[in-house]
């Protein structure tokens, strides 16, 4: 895995062989930033990373200049990944804290200029995360959520969808607030 752009650009690392996440791929992650960089500019946000995995996600948004990334994650494995990873970074605006993704998101009361959520394919009530955010108020106003999912799953009729993107097997959905 590398990390695609930014200060960190072309930096590469490899997580332990036990770790239980699946992580995004270089071209679907280059190719979602691209989409992306229409829509914000990265300097600057506070960024969400939920089911945060190996936190491949959270180092591109810090690469690019998010001013911090929240990352939420269960497992102990996942979390020593991305702390060590975030140790030989030097990185300090990176905060995880080990929660289920439900549980936070019904808890949580700050706002997010952008919120990625990357759940195991195969999970139930996959279709309930958009619901939580919106109706929990956690994404800013001109904010962008993305929610990525296999060709199983669709949120085309969602009220805050915007649109769809495909690279193979993974599919992104982006969402943003409706005034």
């Amino acid at each position: 895995m590398r990390i695609v752009s930014g200060k960190f650009k072309g930096l590469r690392f490899e997580p332990p062989k036990d770790i239980t996440a699946r992580p995004t791929t270089d071209f679907a992650k280059e190719s979602l930033f691209n989409v992306l960089s229409k829509y914000t500019d990265f300097d600057g946000i506070s960024v969400l990373d939920l089911f945060a995995g190996t936190g491949s996600i959270s180092y591109e948004f810090i690469s690019r200049g998010a001013k911090y990334v929240t990352a939420i994650e269960m497992s102990n494995t996942q979390i020593e990944f991305i702390k060590k990873t975030s140790n030989k970074l030097k990185i300090s605006n990176l905060h995880i804290y080990k929660s289920e993704v439900f549980r936070y998101l019904e808890k949580s009361t700050e706002q997010y200029d952008f919120i990625f959520a990357d759940p195991p394919f195969q999970m139930k009530d996959i279709e309930k995360i958009p619901n939580l955010i919106f109706n929990n108020n956690l994404l800013k106003p001109n904010g962008i959520f993305v929610l990525e999912h296999s060709k199983n799953t669709n949120f085309s009729q969602h009220k805050n969808f915007i649109e769809e993107r495909n690279y193979g097997n993974v599919h992104f959905s982006l969402f943003e607030v409706k005034i």
